[in-house]
């Protein structure tokens, strides 16, 4: 009877399992984004891609908080665990809200430096899923997590930097024509900075797991 119970536990592996699907779909709704950003008549289809790769998110990230309520053994803390793919998820739903900005607001042109932010992004995503993906291995990946942490920090930093400039250039195209064109573009650059943030908040979630842990 105990060796059935056990064996329908789910399993340590299990949860980087899971991080990893999470990181996948990270990956995919930052390149829906990217290619959202090229504009056109494609873009309400990209925002779609991005509308959907966040409700998979979301269920990926529900069965990792099932499993750690039906775990007796987690490969590391429970609210670490919990705070991890907490903010996974806050990184497509910070997609999520770009792209219903753009909706709402019927953008089809993107500036150079939202498409240039929509390249970071991708980066950002990659590096993420790098990271998470070893995980199950950190004690012996210790050198190549805290490259991947600094790396996504200067990303973060370049995406102020493209944010600002972005801002500056929207204002001086648009500072005695177009007010609205300058309102919208500030939100969806807003929006496209915070995706980054979010990264960086992955990363800053997987070095303190690294530490506690070593």
């Amino acid at each position: 009877m105990l060796g059935w119970f056990q064996a329908m536990m789910p399993k340590e592996d299990r949860f980087f399992d899971l991080f990893e699907n999470h990181a996948r779909v990270l990956v995919a709704g930052a390149e829906a984004m990217q290619a959202l950003l090229q504009g056109g008549d494609s873009v309400a289809k990209h925002c779609a891609d991005v509308m959907r790769l966040e409700h998979e998110a979301d269920m990926v990230a529900g069965q990792v908080m099932q499993a750690v309520r039906r775990s007796f053994i987690t490969p590391f803390d429970r609210s670490d665990i919990k705070d991890l793919i907490a903010s996974m998820d806050d990184s497509i739903d910070q997609m999520r809200q770009t792209a219903k900005a753009i909706t709402l607001f019927e953008v089809k042109t993107f500036e150079p430096q939202m498409r240039e932010l929509g390249d970071v992004t991708v980066q950002a995503a990659r590096k993420t899923a790098e990271m998470v993906g070893l995980l199950h291995v950190m004690r012996k990946e210790t050198g190549r997590l805290g490259t991947l942490t600094e790396d996504i920090r200067k990303l973060e930093e370049q995406s102020d930097e493209l944010h600002d400039k972005g801002i500056k250039q929207l204002f001086l195209d648009h500072r005695s024509s177009d007010v609205m064109a300058f309102i919208v573009g500030s939100e969806i650059y807003g929006h496209l900075e915070k995706i980054v943030d979010r990264f960086e908040d992955v990363a800053n979630k997987v070095n303190g797991i690294l530490i506690e842990n070593l």
